[in-house]
């Protein structure tokens, strides 16, 4: 037989369609052409399953040899069919049995002595070949480095194989005991740790903020000095969210997995991204030729910690707009386009004028309002409509470091106030609170006729917006939730009123 067919998988941004793979071995002058709309990398190919074929002592056949990836309209990019490449190659040859092709799906990249070395995007590969419903019957057959990654799909059959020759002799083999074994997960219950809240001294309000924020999934702005303690507040703050879900966790992972640096150790654990300020617009949100996830898809289902945000190009920071409100982002380039996920929680901290010591105690601000204006409206208006709670971190006087006089909460006490607040939401609506629909505002967050008052009083005053307006209430709902109230009274109001105000009065 001088045909050979196989299945592999592409990757569209977190999508990765199903790629035959068909070696064709026709007479004529020796040559090997790779077809399919391939990169630079694919076409490489060639040269490394030569050398690997040849290596691992099997013979290069001396024909034309075409390999078809198709659909030839999808852009086919990294050294993933190597693999399937090289072993279309022996079994249109006759030089081993490829009967047993279509029970299983193929990925590896080769190295020049026959070695599986690992791929980008196995665990994205897998979901695809599970949420398929002709590949869901197939095994996935992979690099060994990549076994934990595509093991997380609990449903999947994953052979991993640390060479060629391995997966030669899987099919080849008669007694089936040199076959390879099928991969069982050996996930440990996560062992990781988060930096603790104790450490922080003093700084309650800015401590309340964070929690309500991280109970209801809202967006925040930390004002203040040089040396606040700003950054370490940010730092510490993954560790009160509340645990990832399976569902969570798997889609967080498939994004760190297209950029190929998943770490299985990490299962579980709250992203949390920290870009400098120099990053530009194609970072954070993602981009190039073969569009990659950038800063905010990465920080999926966790934090996005942008220090110094003020210092960041105004442009760049515009990009966040749309992600910070849909929770995903798309990437369009003239042919192609991706999408990704991006739902994160933002914190961000500023100093409150360009020296930093405006309303310090010592006095040494000499920023005049004019720099004091152009330095805050860095910041457009409809970003800073998207974050949801604006707060100051003041500088604690010089009598109280050193000193505790109580012992400051750690993070296991208030993250464990922050999964009893979010357990409430997901009784009575699904989802966090940021994520609320105006609709369901409607539903969930009824007011007192007091609270109502308030509430359109200060949005009369300051002049908000409608989607201020159901920020405000969504906070609220947060701070009645870690009250473990089902309505939203007074004070509830008041608090989430004075989490806007800061910016605003400065």
């Amino acid at each position: 037989m001088s045909l050979a067919v196989l299945k592999s998988r592409a990757l569209a941004g977190m999508e990765a369609p199903e790629v035959n793979v068909e070696v064709h071995l026709a007479n004529g002058l020796p040559s090997f052409t790779i077809v399919g709309l391939p990169d630079t990398e694919v076409k490489e190919s060639r040269d490394r399953v030569r050398a690997a074929l040849q290596n691992c002592g099997f013979e290069m056949p001396a024909r034309r040899i075409t390999a078809n990836l198709a659909p030839a309209d999808l852009p086919k990019e990294s050294g993933r069919f190597d693999l399937p490449i090289a072993l279309g190659i022996l079994a249109a040859s006759g030089q081993m049995p490829g009967d047993q092709f279509h029970l299983y799906e193929f990925a590896g990249e080769l190295s020049l002595s026959g070695q599986l070395r690992p791929i980008r995007g196995a665990l994205a590969m897998t979901f695809a070949m599970q949420r398929d419903k002709t590949g869901a019957a197939r095994a996935f057959i992979l690099p060994q480095a990549n076994a934990d990654e595509a093991a997380l799909v609990s449903a999947a059959c994953i052979y991993p194989a640390h060479s060629l020759l391995e997966v030669c002799a899987h099919f080849a083999v008669h007694d089936r005991q040199a076959a390879l074994q099928r991969h069982q997960p050996t996930l440990a219950p996560p062992a990781f740790s988060y930096p603790d809240f104790a450490d922080v001294q003093g700084q309650q309000q800015a401590r309340r903020a964070l929690e309500v924020a991280a109970a209801g999934g809202h967006n925040v702005l930390m004002i203040g000095p040089p040396g606040a303690g700003k950054t370490m507040l940010a730092s510490r703050f993954p560790g009160v969210l509340p645990p990832m879900s399976d569902e969570e966790a798997l889609e967080s992972a498939a994004v760190h997995s297209l950029g190929g640096h998943f770490k299985v150790e990490h299962w579980k654990r709250r992203p949390y991204r920290a870009p400098h300020q120099t990053a530009s617009g194609v970072a954070l949100v993602g981009g190039g030729n073969v569009p990659r996830p950038g800063e905010i898809s990465l920080a999926h289902c966790g934090v996005l910690f942008l220090d110094e945000i003020a210092e960041f190009n105004r442009r760049v920071l515009d990009v966040l707009r749309q992600p910070l409100e849909s929770g995903f982002i798309t990437i369009s380039r003239a042919a192609r386009q991706a999408e990704f996920p991006a739902r994160f929680q933002l914190i961000a901290a500023m100093n409150p004028c360009p020296c930093g010591y405006l309303g310090h105690v010592s006095g040494r601000c000499r920023c005049t309002p004019d720099a004091i204006l152009r330095y805050h409206s860095r910041l457009s208006g409809p970003l800073l409509d998207r974050i949801d709670l604006q707060i100051e971190v003041a500088a604690l006087p010089v009598s109280t470091l050193g000193r505790r006089a109580v012992a400051d909460e750690g993070t296991p006490q208030i993250a464990a106030r922050v999964a009893a607040a979010f357990a409430l939401q997901l009784a009575r609506q699904g989802k966090a609170n940021q994520r609320l629909s105006n609709m369901e505002i409607e539903q969930h967050c009824q007011l007192e006729v007091h609270g109502e008052r308030l509430l359109h009083g200060a949005t009369q005053r300051l002049h908000w917006s409608a989607r201020t307006y159901h920020r405000v209430l969504r906070v609220a709902r947060s701070i009645a939730d870690l009250a473990d109230s089902r309505a939203i009274t007074h004070p509830h109001i008041a608090e989430a009123i004075q989490y806007r105000r800061v910016l605003q009065e400065s």
